[in-house]
């Protein structure tokens, strides 16, 4: 993924994206090629790969989600007799059928939550009404089914703690510093010190 030469503050959409009217994004937001987007909100400077699948999601700032990832992934109503979406989007099949508008209103109620300074790893899925905490790694091909705490990595499927990122203490620190919602002037000015620092040097530093 590449910004064009002329840089905007965001957001930048990749060719042959589908981006519908109830999605919103912040500043230095990117969408990768392909992707498609529906009723989610991006916070600033996170963004997505190729071929990225997004609906009914709120994502904080500085995500990272990895090509053909696939977050808020819809599900069809396991407890009806049939399920099939002819009998939520009948008016597909038939002229005098209307759409079931109860049931896309509570698929679009149920949000996934994904938090700030995440990476969401290549072809992973996180369900519908799923929050992942800040700073948590989702590997590549995990399908997250149930709630990740901040800066713990999960892997599998269904995806399971593998390990925390980071000490308690730090993960703690960081928490507090709450260093994503610096503005963008002061993310330039310690720019060094994000390369340069470990966590903890860099938390002595700027708590």
């Amino acid at each position: 993924m590449t910004w064009p030469a002329f840089r905007p503050t965001g957001p930048f959409f990749h060719p042959e994206c589908e981006i519908d009217d109830d999605s919103r994004f912040g500043a230095f937001v990117e969408i990768g090629r392909g992707s498609r987007i529906s009723n989610s909100h991006f916070g600033d400077y996170s963004y997505c790969d190729r071929f990225a699948d997004i609906a009914n999601a709120r994502i904080g700032k500085f995500s990272n989600i990895a090509a053909s990832a696939r977050i808020g992934a819809t599900d069809h109503p396991m407890e009806k007799a049939s399920l099939h979406h002819f009998h939520y989007r009948s008016d597909d099949y038939w002229d005098d059928a209307d759409r079931d508008e109860d049931w896309f209103a509570r698929r679009r109620a149920r949000l996934a939550h994904i938090g700030h300074d995440t990476w969401i790893g290549a072809m992973a899925m996180v369900k519908p009404g799923v929050t992942v905490g800040h700073g948590a790694v989702v590997a590549a091909g995990a399908v997250v089914t149930r709630d990740v705490p901040p800066y713990t990595i999960v892997t599998g499927v269904p995806a399971a703690p593998l390990r925390r990122r980071l000490s308690a203490d730090t993960e703690a620190r960081l928490m507090a510093l709450a260093w994503w919602d610096w503005d963008h002037a002061t993310l330039r000015e310690r720019l060094e010190d994000f390369r340069q620092l470990s966590a903890e040097a860099f938390l002595d530093r700027y708590e």
